[in-house]
């Protein structure tokens, strides 16, 4: 048994009075990180092979993916070790890395879906121009500032955890870990880790999800100027899936958040559901949507398929 001290390691946890069943509950957990892995993959070669994709478009979906795999890759690793082998120690260095990532991430993953609203913004306002406008270097300054403000943005909350002492319980509510979770644990003045954090969500999530509401709200009023139904229809197909994808990622973020903020009563599993489909629904959903509803991609599957089928 570890003494509260601070070099003690932190201990992760599944899901509470569960535990005889979590060798059950890692198998959908498995399947669906497999699922996340191989489509977010695919999507990764399609764009590299298809020359066809190798438009602004898709290279921003190529970031949306990467992101999604690397959001799995950050806890798939705890979380099946948790379930599987019943792995709770890590320490300190290595879940404080882990916090970084996944935080660092979901910035990284709220600033690529605004970038694709952009692309959309343009590509539908301002067609004629949209080659000229979105050129491959300016996608590489769009991509690196949107990795930028995901990785930078969260040095100041995970770097004071370093020098914090820990003299309470080590006992985390998930088995990966997050930054609100880890903090509560210190034995020191937290309000800068307190405030930061909500300020951070107000000029990213919340900022990012208002102005692509904004440049959809601009889309429609374009979209609604073009006389052919047939090309109104056609316009606002290309947003279907970035629609989707968007929808599918804030609508975890607020439901992750009411959880939060008024579900104090809820029964813990619920808390942590939550949190396992705020990081697996998304990377989840994103490939499903973009090969149901871009022709494109589409296409490139049916061609892969096609050739990996040939004597």
């Amino acid at each position: 048994m570890w003494l509260n001290i601070s070099t003690a390691p932190f201990l992760l946890t599944g899901f509470p009075g569960l535990e005889a069943a979590h060798h059950w509950i890692s198998i959908p957990f498995f399947a669906v990180y497999i699922s996340v892995l191989l489509g977010n993959g695919t999507l990764l070669y399609l764009i590299k092979d298809d020359h066809s994709l190798h438009e602004p478009m898709y290279y921003f979906l190529a970031m949306l993916a990467g992101t999604d795999l690397m959001v799995t890759l950050t806890t798939m690793p705890t979380v099946m070790g948790v379930l599987w082998m019943n792995h709770r120690e890590m320490s300190h260095g290595a879940c404080f890395l882990q916090a970084y990532f996944i935080h660092s991430l979901s910035i990284v993953e709220s600033g690529v879906l605004l970038a694709m609203a952009y692309d959309r913004f343009i590509a539908i306002r301002t067609p004629l121009r949209y080659n000229s406008i979105l050129t491959n270097s300016r996608v590489m300054k769009v991509g690196l500032g949107v990795l930028l403000r995901g990785f930078l943005s969260l040095v100041p909350p995970i770097v004071p955890l370093y020098w914090f002492p820990y003299c309470r319980s080590h006992v985390l509510s998930h088995a990966f870990c997050l930054h609100q979770d880890v903090m509560k644990l210190a034995c020191a003045d937290i309000t800068f880790n307190r405030v930061y954090p909500v300020i951070l969500v107000a000029l990213t999530f919340f900022l990012d999800a208002l102005i692509i509401l904004f440049s959809y709200i601009l889309i429609l009023k374009t979209v609604m100027g073009i006389a052919s139904r047939e090309e109104r229809a056609k316009a606002l197909n290309t947003c279907v899936s970035h629609i989707s994808s968007v929808l599918v990622f804030y609508i975890t973020v607020i439901g992750l958040t009411f959880i939060h903020r008024f579900g104090k009563h809820a029964p813990h599993v619920v808390h942590i559901t939550m949190s396992y489909v705020y990081f697996l629904f998304p990377p989840f959903m994103n490939p499903v949507i973009y090969s149901i509803k871009t022709k494109q991609i589409q296409r490139s599957i049916i061609y892969l398929l096609s050739v990996h089928r040939r004597p």
